[in-house]
C-alpha cells in the first residue's frame, strides 16, 4: 500500500536560485517552518487526545521537528543571523488550510493529508537545497532533512488510514495534491521554504 501520492509539480528553477541568492533569509524562514511543524504535530495531540493509536508517533514527530529547529538555529547562530520577532503568515499553508473541510472527522482527515503534502513538498525542496550547496556540511544537513521530510509525508497518510476508508483517504489526498500544485504556482517566488 502506497502511503502518499507524489507531488505533481516540481519547484521552479527560479525558486532555488532565489534561495541560494539570499540563504540567510531562507534559514530564518526554515527555522520558522520547523517551529510551526513541531507545533502542528502537538496540536493534533491537543485536539484529538482520543486518537491514542497515533499520539506516540505525533509526539516523536514533534520532537524531531523541534530538533530540526535546534539544528537550523545553530546554523543561524554561526552565521550571525537572529530569529525574527514574529513569524509571518505562510500563504502556502494558509491556502491549503482553506481547502480543509469543517466537522471534526473531516477536518481531522484533511489536516493529516495536508500535513503529508506539506512534508512531501518540503522533502522535494530540501533535496534541491542539498544539491545546490557547495558547502559539504550544509549539503549533508539538507540531505538528512530531505529524507526526514519524506518519511513524515508517509507518516501522516498512515495515521489517516488508521481511522478512514482507504479509498476516501486516497481520493482526498489526490484532491490536496492537485490543489497544492495550483497554490504553489500562484505564489511569489522568494527565499523561503514555501
Amino acid at each position: 500500500m502506497k502511503l502518499n501520492l507524489d507531488i505533481i509539480s516540481k519547484s521552479k528553477p527560479e525558486w532555488i536560485q532565489a534561495v541560494m541568492a539570499d540563504f540567510n533569509s531562507f534559514l530564518q524562514d526554515h527555522a520558522d517552518c520547523e517551529r510551526k511543524a513541531s507545533s502542528m504535530a502537538m496540536s493534533f495531540v491537543a485536539k484529538y487526545p482520543d486518537r491514542t493509536e497515533i499520539i506516540p508517533e505525533l509526539i516523536d514527530t514533534a520532537v524531531e521537528e523541534l530538533q530540526h529547529f535546534q539544528q537550523v538555529y545553530a546554523l543561524m547562530e554561526a552565521r550571525g543571523i537572529r530569529l525574527e520577532h514574529s513569524i509571518g503568515k505562510d500563504m502556502y499553508v494558509a491556502d491549503l488550510m482553506g481547502l480543509c473541510r469543517h466537522g471534526r472527522d473531516d477536518r481531522f482527515m484533511d489536516r493529516l493529508l495536508m500535513a503529508s503534502v506539506v512534508e512531501t513538498r518540503g522533502a522535494e525542496r530540501f533535496r534541491l537545497v542539498a544539491e545546490a550547496q557547495t558547502d559539504p556540511e550544509y549539503a549533508r544537513f539538507y540531505k538528512m532533512l530531505w529524507v526526514s521530510e519524506a518519511k513524515h509525508g508517509h507518516i501522516f497518510v498512515k495515521m489517516a488510514l488508521n481511522y478512514f476508508d482507504e479509498k476516501a483517504v486516497y481520493d482526498r489526498l489526490h484532491f490536496f495534491v492537485e490543489n497544492e500544485a495550483k497554490i504553489l504556482d500562484g505564489l511569489e517566488i522568494r527565499a523561503a521554504l514555501h
